[in-house]
């Protein structure tokens, strides 16, 4: 039996003392459960679910708190203070986590959250974090395909759009232009890829449409105009986020289709709506009538 640091584990019970139970750890030894995580009722021999970090006096230690990143996984987490060792971060245990100098991608201050990636470094055999998410994930698609549907944290902004990590497992990059609207660092959000650059670098969409095509889209707009009578005052100059409401795109995408329905000539394009022709047509016909 392995043990995972940093990880959760089930292991057995093989002492009991006053102050909490003795686990078996295998080639670490015994691992002390401290009598506040004991779960009522557990019993020699039994199997306990543990989360092994280590304490404040660096010992390893057993825990039945789940922190609130796991080694291995990225997490937006908030420091809660610095000092010349590095910057400490809040995830849910006694003993905060440590983000040393060294593995900061910027400088960290108090008070801010940070996408951070958590592992067991096997050299100091401590439990740290790094901002510096590059030297963990792959920014290569090794198995990544155009139009795959992928789960997407977003990272980090930069001139050029929004770092996202991918799975986690991979970072890739979501342009300004494809963002329907401004990205919270740690938001959580569906995504597709892009396209695979030439170099293996990977670009995001987080919109179904976007992966489909703009047909799809043009579809949907002449769908709603039909089920809305005709017309619609969702144009081109509306709020981005009453467009994405609608139809999940970004407001670049929209325009886009709409001016790709107005050269069809399948829609008129006003200050304040945009209507079908044949809505048009029927309008002007209808008020032609009843003036005459």
């Amino acid at each position: 039996m392995t043990i995972d640091i940093g990880k959760l584990n089930k292991l057995q019970v093989v002492k009991i003392v006053d102050f909490g139970v003795y686990l078996d750890g295998d080639e670490a030894g015994t691992i002390l459960l401290p009598k506040r995580y004991v779960p009522d009722g557990l019993d020699l021999d039994d199997w306990v679910e543990v989360f092994l970090y280590f304490d404040s006096e660096d010992q390893l230690i057993a825990t039945t708190d789940t922190p609130k990143a796991l080694a291995g996984s990225c997490e937006l987490l908030k420091v809660i203070d610095t000092n010349p060792v590095g910057a400490f971060l809040d995830w849910g245990l006694p003993k905060d986590l440590l983000v040393p100098f060294s593995e900061q991608q910027h400088p960290m201050k108090e008070g801010q959250s940070y996408m951070v990636y958590v592992f067991h470094d096997l050299e100091t055999d401590r439990i740290l974090a790094s901002s510096k998410l590059n030297h963990y994930l792959e920014e290569e698609s090794l198995d990544l395909e155009p139009k795959q549907a992928v789960d997407l944290r977003v990272s980090d902004k930069t001139e050029l759009g929004y770092k996202a990590i991918i799975n986690n497992q991979y970072l890739g990059l979501i342009f300004h232009g494809d963002a329907f609207r401004p990205l919270a660092i740690g938001e959580r959000l569906p995504g597709y890829i892009k396209a695979i650059r030439e170099d293996g670098k990977i670009d995001l969409n987080i919109s179904q449409h976007s992966s489909k095509g703009d047909n799809d889209l043009e579809n949907q707009i002449l769908e709603y105009l039909k089920s809305s009578g005709g017309q619609s005052n969702l144009t081109d100059k509306s709020d981005p986020d009453h467009i994405y409401r609608q139809f999940k795109v970004s407001k670049k995408k929209y325009k886009n289709a709409l001016g790709a329905l107005y050269k069809r000539k399948l829609i008129v394009i006003a200050a304040d709506k945009i209507s079908l022709v044949q809505a048009r047509k029927a309008s002007s016909i209808w008020s032609r009538g009843h003036l005459n």
